[in-house]
């Protein structure tokens, strides 16, 4: 959403596209899961009295807007991309199956995966770390508002510290805000590592493939 309070930002999300294309172009394969919070938060709505499970729904429904309008960017720029979508909506896109989705990849198309893991109560990050799982990912890069993961919040402490590499049971064991523990604890558990990059700087999905710029690795300690 860029600047943005809601929606889209049309430049945002082009160069979102031209970074995945940067890293396309290097002969890396890559699949993508969006999340939908610039659109709708389910446990934001559960806050105001709406049943969680309805809210978790909606907000799948918001992350398969996304990837549609990731998609149409993309292919602007000449990406071959499907859109699978882990709830059946067959007028729009796929419907996610795991041998399709590695069909596609092995046929050099971007796969983006909405409609979160099909399950309420599971977050965005769940369904990353199971779709990189699945698909035989090498790494999982979560691209955020902050450039790695930190003690503390770093938006409201300034002397918060920043990790280089960080372990998944240090992050289970200390509580730290950055992904949900189930999906750092199935990450853990398939032996997943993690890179958390900021997003918004321009090129930076390359840097950090290549081992470049400021990122956090989350691993095995």
């Amino acid at each position: 959403m860029g600047d943005r309070q809601f929606g889209h930002e049309y430049d945002t999300i082009k160069s979102i596209a031209e970074d995945i294309k940067e890293v396309i172009d290097f002969g890396i394969e890559v699949c993508i899961v969006v999340g939908g919070g610039n659109i709708y938060r389910g446990a934001d709505a559960a806050m105001v009295g709406m049943e969680r499970a309805s809210g978790d729904y909606i907000g799948m429904l918001a992350t398969v807007i996304n990837a549609l309008t990731l998609q149409n960017i993309m292919e602007g720029l000449k990406i071959d991309t499907r859109v699978l979508s882990a709830i059946p909506m067959m007028s729009v896109c796929e419907p996610y199956i795991r041998r399709k989705a590695k069909k596609h990849i092995e046929k050099g198309r971007v796969t983006i995966f909405g409609g979160g893991t099909g399950n309420p109560f599971c977050t965005t990050d769940s369904a990353a770390v199971l779709r990189a799982i699945e698909m035989n990912c090498d790494l999982l890069l979560k691209g955020t508002q902050v450039n790695g993961v930190y003690d503390r919040d770093p938006k409201n402490n300034v002397d918060a510290i920043k990790y280089s590499t960080i372990s998944y049971d240090d992050i289970m064991r200390n509580n730290i805000q950055v992904m949900d523990i189930a999906a750092i604890a199935a990450a853990k558990e398939n032996n997943l590592p993690i890179k958390v990059f900021i997003i918004k700087e321009k090129g930076n999905f390359a840097k950090v493939l290549r081992g470049e710029g400021e990122y956090t690795t989350i691993q095995h300690g």
